[in-house]
């Protein structure tokens, strides 16, 4: 193994939460490979940075590879931090959104996520159980609540989609130890947080839920300073049908 923590893999690095969490899962003792589509190459034996476009699904398992080949193993910390919002071109009509962007904007937020947690699985099941194993997902409340906001289609289509797999998987695989989290920043009051995103807050959280030191549902909730914080009224449940 790499580390006695193991790899955290980030896709989706950008300049706020990327590098939080680069920076508190470096800190935790953990190797970090971190992906953007602007990233500049970089290789060292803790951390190494990649350039990849995650809509592109087909470089998604050469993701995987290159962390096995530069860090030595398989991540067993995986966090989707990519987005993608495209607005209409008539703010009345929520139909006026280009197909082209809608589909794209899609792939990146729910195809692409579940390309990287199928390569995710099949990483942790050759990794030894002693090391902690999760799939983050940065989401919203989108997934919980409709708006009429036609600025957020996108945004809410591709968070919204990936949410049901989510929790599947995290019933799916519990009893091998496997985390799955839809993981929602809130205000303290339990609404969202909109442009006010605290890339700390999410590195603290996603550090607590990759070790196990928090019970948190899938759809786990947080509040900047406080951690998990449960708003029932906005929350996404799991219902054996």
């Amino acid at each position: 193994m790499a580390t006695q923590k193991g790899i955290a893999l980030i896709l989706g690095a950008g300049s706020n939460t990327g590098r939080a969490l680069s920076d508190t899962f470096s800190q935790a003792g953990y190797k970090v490979a971190l992906v953007s589509r602007s990233a500049k190459e970089s290789s060292s034996d803790k951390q190494i940075s990649i350039a990849a476009d995650l809509t592109k699904l087909e470089t998604i398992p050469s993701i995987f590879d290159t962390v096995r080949q530069k860090l030595g193993a398989d991540p067993n910390i995986v966090v989707y931090n990519a987005a993608a919002l495209t607005f209409p071109s008539d703010k009345t009509n929520p139909f006026s959104i280009d197909v082209t962007a809608f589909e794209l904007n899609l792939r990146l937020m729910n195809t692409a996520a579940y390309v990287a947690a199928r390569e995710s699985v099949a990483g942790f099941d050759k990794l030894p159980k002693a090391l902690s194993k999760a799939f983050i997902y940065t989401g919203n409340w989108l997934n919980a609540v409709i708006s009429p906001n036609v600025n957020y289609v996108t945004l809410a289509s591709g968070k919204s989609a990936a949410a049901p797999w989510i929790g599947t998987a995290s019933v799916h695989y519990k009893e091998k130890g496997y985390g799955f989290y839809f993981a929602d920043e809130r205000t303290p009051e339990g609404r969202p947080v909109g442009n006010d995103i605290s890339g700390p807050a999410h590195a603290e959280f996603y550090l607590q839920l990759a070790e196990h030191k928090v019970d948190a549902p899938w759809h786990a909730t947080f509040v900047a300073g406080k951690g998990l914080v449960d708003f029932p009224e906005t929350r996404q449940t799991y219902i054996d049908l």
